[in-house]
């Protein structure tokens, strides 16, 4: 029985045979890296595509909101550390910020230790819309590594966790 074959054993191929008198090229390699990327492409479309009927909810509100719900307890955080967390613009910050406080899903108070540090928590109302949307996101990221038994997820952690710690 032979295995079956996707579109990037079909490009690797190609690239073989291209290159098949240079040992630089390491078709198992190539083939790892555009199939790591086509997974993440996907993800990315597959979040995005959960935003996209939500007129008073954006992804940025989420990533937002997502970058709050992870700080240390009790989870808050300054405008420019989720600007920073983020990796957006303080300013932009400003203005995601503006939003989801109108929604009523964050709350800004001045610290009461410091008055000139601003203070972002979340709301009863946005712990419900993050835990809406990364439940979500779960299922979605579940269906996609659906062919992969547990066994096959916990090997291909410990092959990744391989590459990331090469990485340090």
């Amino acid at each position: 029985m032979t295995e079956a074959r996707d579109d990037v054993d079909h490009h690797v191929a190609r690239w073989a045979a291209f290159w098949k008198d240079d040992p630089a090229f390491v078709p198992e390699v190539e083939g790892v890296l555009v199939r790591m990327s086509q997974i993440l492409r996907y993800l990315r479309q597959a979040d995005a595509a959960a935003f996209a009927d939500a007129e008073d909810f954006t992804m940025e509100d989420y990533r937002t909101l997502h970058a709050l719900m992870v700080q240390p307890y009790p989870t808050e955080a300054s405008p420019a550390q989720l600007a920073e967390a983020t990796h957006v613009t303080r300013a932009a910050m400003t203005s995601r910020l503006d939003r989801l406080v109108a929604a009523g899903l964050v709350h800004r108070e001045v610290d009461a230790t410091d008055r000139r540090r601003v203070i972002i928590r979340p709301t009863t109302d946005g712990r419900a819309a993050w835990s809406k949307y990364i439940f979500e996101a779960m299922a979605r990221d579940q269906q996609l590594l659906g062919a992969l038994s547990h066994d096959d997820l916990v090997q291909l952690n410990g092959l990744l966790r391989k590459v990331m710690l090469s990485l340090d």
